[in-house]
């Protein structure tokens, strides 16, 4: 009898102090959510960041393109580091960002010079203030008789005579650019049309408007208690970043559509209104890669007996059409089978 009130009471024990650690475990859970909320880990990581200023040549990058077109530090002849500094990946991805630009500028001067190609600006009766973009094309790219190579990219931040900016930093400039493509296509008597789909827009700077002022609160509490609410919220947050680096606040920008230009879309459709179609050229030969293949079979939708009429034959790289989604009718589908060749 004795052997069972105690086996019971120690039993009592056992799940009181089990209980006791529950609560205590679930208060420290409650208190860590509590702290995690109010963490921005964003902000976080921006933490001893240094200043987002980077070069504005290849020379301030210490890169240059070798005789092979590989992109190489000047000193050490090493690849590009994308992880130049431990543990700021929001910094190292503005760097990179900023190296991407200054090569965009690079393959339009290699497509001008090396390539021959001149730039035509779009739309063609754009006023001097308005938002522009431009393609690019070769002297007889209207005047060849015979036949016209026209290059569609894909999405993203890439521009014209280029594929894909990862392959031209990290691999060599024959496999990000289409400088090869065109190289060859004249070599063979080509007139070339490079069309630029994602400069669909210019970026500006937001201004803010100080007229414009915060819709008012919904609720019925007192506009000067909403207030010092907000000054104690603030004043919360301020003490928590207290000890961390004021984050760097990056420019808030904004973007005006280029008419007729505003999408990779409308670009392929009005390029080929007001330049392919207009090439004396009897045959049109397309190079489509990944974004691009929707962008031409979005044109067949649109212009299909004149694309039918003078395309010989279209190849698909790595292309996300899709002429089911695209509702392309069964005549553009069995078009399609007989011109296009697809690779991935």
């Amino acid at each position: 009898m004795f052997f069972r009130a105690s086996f019971f009471l120690f039993g009592l024990v056992w799940i009181t102090m089990a209980q006791l650690l529950a609560q205590d475990e679930k208060e420290k859970t409650t208190a860590l959510k509590d702290l995690l909320s109010r963490i921005d880990l964003d902000e976080l990581m921006k933490k001893d960041e240094p200043p987002l200023d980077f070069p504005e040549t290849l020379d301030g990058f210490e890169y240059a393109f070798n005789e092979q077109g590989q992109l190489r530090h000047t000193k050490t002849g090493e690849p590009f580091v994308f992880n130049y500094k431990e543990d700021l990946h929001r910094w190292n991805q503005k760097r990179y960002e900023a190296l991407g630009e200054i090569i965009t500028k690079y393959v339009y001067e290699r497509l001008e010079k090396d390539c021959n190609l001149k730039k035509e600006i779009l739309p063609v009766d754009a006023t001097e203030d308005e938002p522009k973009s431009f393609i690019y094309v070769s002297e007889d790219a209207l005047s060849n008789p015979d036949k016209i190579m026209v290059l569609i990219q894909g999405s993203g931040v890439v521009r014209a005579g280029q594929w894909a900016r990862r392959l031209i930093i990290n691999e060599d400039l024959n496999s990000g650019t289409q400088i090869p493509f065109i190289n060859r296509a004249k070599e063979e008597g080509y007139g070339v049309i490079v069309l630029n789909p994602n400069e669909n827009s210019l970026e500006v700077e937001k201004v803010s408007d100080p007229a414009k002022k915060a819709s008012p609160d919904a609720s019925d509490e007192p506009a000067e208690k909403r207030e010092r609410k907000e000054e104690r919220e603030n004043k919360k947050k301020k003490d928590f970043y207290e000890k961390y680096r004021n984050p760097q606040k990056e420019r808030e920008m904004e973007h005006i559509p280029i008419r007729e230009n505003g999408s990779p879309e409308e670009h392929t459709l009005y390029a080929w209104d007001y330049f392919i179609s207009k090439s004396l050229a009897k045959n049109i030969f397309i190079v489509a890669h990944s974004y691009g293949g929707l962008s031409f079979v979005n044109l067949m939708i649109n212009r299909e007996a004149e694309v039918k009429s003078r395309v010989r034959a279209v190849a698909m790289t790595d292309s996300v059409h899709n002429v089911w989604h695209q509702e392309a009718s069964k005549s553009i589908q069995d078009w399609l089978r007989e011109v296009q060749r697809s690779t991935s």
